[in-house]
């Protein structure tokens, strides 16, 4: 017998011995858009929080119902006057490449994100810190940022004000940790496979544009033995039919948005794998408030009373969302009943006749008709809803074009500042309280002020909610706020967000819940 045929022979034995080299577990989870990004300091869309949060970690994360729940930190304490948090780390925490995760590391990357040099759309989520709002206008040093380590494992963070929602605000995408040490040799080539090193569940292995990020185990991670999953390729699919088929024909094992229009035949052919719930957001349709004609407070009231929303809900969305007459949703946090539009209860008929009365008096009418660009992201959902819109526009005489692009091109033309009359927006909360609805009208809020609203009052109604301390005066000051902004209506709530989801039955652990979330590391999938 040859040398070799014994080796082999050998070779058989011992894997007959060992049993079975385990398969690598793979999940396919479908993503509505492409990320522009993935540092974590320029993110600002649901899609890239979710593939961040697989990668990164922060001092506080989600679990699988969508809870605020310890992370790198294991836990935490606040000072008697609710403005100093301290965080203890766990032991032996690392980043991918082996380094040791730091109370450092935690320092310098909010204290990144807050310096305005780094162009952060999204840090002023975090101004409750103290001078995070000084330091990134320019106004003070990134040095002087509420955030120290006092010692390795342990983080210091003190607010500006006692903030209710701090802890869960902790849970956001802007909180997740960069690597020093990449971000240094790198620079804005540090989020790419092969220099990006995180510190969360998996790592980054690949990104194919347009074809899917693919993310492989981290094993330094602290709690990898516990994360069933090897494998996970986020695929963008904005062509919700499209993904439907792909879901079909097993390429797909999840997908976070449903074609409404499918909704029923959806759950005729795969039951309980379509899953329905509440989510905590609205979606808008922005005006460009610095730009005539829609400076116009009467011709944005116009525009809103001409929607039907309950069309719209039912219709073009298959009840997957509520019809939305307020700029918040029902069920924030630390608030109460929204503040709704006064023409909630109105006929369409006499809402019809209004905004045509008030067409007239801006000056629109049969021989001046009011015409407007809708842009908007490619989904079917977006484009059946922006076209019914229009068609709704049509009886007050307006004219209605569309521009539309990919995700990832729409939202970067919103947030540099680009020209559009209306555009298409969906506020997902980020933390469950009524400051991270309103902050977004603020007018020094450049990074998702697209419309360029300017409002003194309101602002100051939002300056004073901010030092309030009784949560029901602070509540009662933010409705005042809201209700500014259904009779400005600088941006026009037209749903409540619903969240669909269609899970393959060999993925196990999922979770519907208001925020959204559903973190891989938690999910296992049956082979």
């Amino acid at each position: 017998m040859s040398w070799i045929k014994q080796m082999a022979l050998a070779a058989v034995a011992t894997a007959a011995l060992l049993g079975p080299a385990a398969a690598e577990v793979v999940y396919n989870r479908g993503n509505t858009g492409e990320p522009e990004t993935l540092d974590t300091h320029k993110t600002s869309t649901v899609q890239e929080a979710h593939i961040l949060r697989d990668m990164l970690e922060g001092l506080v994360t989600y679990n699988a119902q969508g809870q605020a729940v310890p992370g790198q930190a294991e836990k935490w304490e606040i000072s008697d006057d609710g403005k100093t948090y301290r965080f203890t780390l766990r032991n032996g925490l690392k980043w991918s490449n082996g380094d040791p995760v730091t109370a450092e590391d935690f320092v310098y990357s909010y204290r990144r994100i807050m310096d305005p040099a780094t162009g952060a759309k999204y840090a002023n989520i975090l101004y409750p810190i103290k001078n995070a709002e000084k330091i990134n206008k320019g106004q003070a040093k990134p040095e002087e940022l509420g955030v120290k380590a006092v010692d390795a494992k342990t983080v210091e963070i003190t607010l500006e004000a006692p903030t209710p929602y701090f802890i869960e605000l902790l849970t956001h995408q802007t909180s997740l940790p960069v690597h020093r040490g990449s971000v240094e040799k790198f620079g804005k080539d540090f989020v790419k496979p092969g220099n990006m090193v995180t510190n969360g569940a998996y790592k980054l292995a690949e990104f194919a544009p347009n074809s899917h990020i693919k993310l492989v185990k981290n094993e330094n991670y602290w709690d990898a033995k516990n994360v069933k999953i090897d494998t996970v390729n986020f695929i963008p699919h904005p062509d919700l039919a499209a993904a439907v088929r792909r879901y079909e024909a097993g390429e797909l094992d999840s997908m976070d948005e449903l074609p409404a229009d499918q909704i029923k035949s959806l759950k005729e052919r795969f039951k309980d794998q379509v899953k329905l719930g509440p989510y905590l957001g609205s979606w808008f349709l922005v005006v460009n408030s610095s730009k005539a004609p829609f400076n116009d407070v009467r011709v944005r009231q116009a525009l809103s009373m001409m929607i039907d929303r309950e069309f719209i809900a039912e219709q073009i969305w298959g009840q997957t969302m509520q019809p939305g007459y307020s700029f918040m949703p029902p069920g924030v946090g630390n608030y109460g009943e929204p503040a709704y539009m006064d023409y909630k209860d109105m006929s369409p008929i006499d809402r019809e006749e209004k905004a045509k009365a008030l067409l007239k008096e801006a000056g629109f009418g049969p021989g001046k008709p009011l015409k407007l660009e809708i842009r908007y992201n490619t989904t079917d959902n977006n484009r059946n809803t922006v076209v019914a819109i229009a068609e709704q526009f049509k009886p007050a005489g307006i004219e209605t074009s569309f521009i539309n692009t990919d995700g990832k091109t729409h939202f970067a033309h919103l947030r540099d500042g680009g020209d559009f009359d209306i555009a298409r927006y969906g506020w997902i909360a980020d933390y469950s309280d009524p400051n991270n609805f309103l902050f977004l009208l603020k007018s020094d809020n450049k990074g998702f002020n697209y419309g360029k609203y300017n409002n003194p009052e309101f602002d100051k109604l939002l300056e004073q909610a901010a030092v309030e301390m009784d949560l029901k005066k602070r509540a009662e000051i933010f409705k005042k706020a809201e209700a500014i902004l259904m009779k400005d209506m600088p941006w026009i709530p037209v749903m409540y967000y619903g969240k669909s989801n269609l899970i393959s039955p060999k993925i196990k652990g999922f979770v519907q819940n208001t925020r959204g979330v559903y973190p891989s590391r938690f999910l296992s999938k049956e082979q």
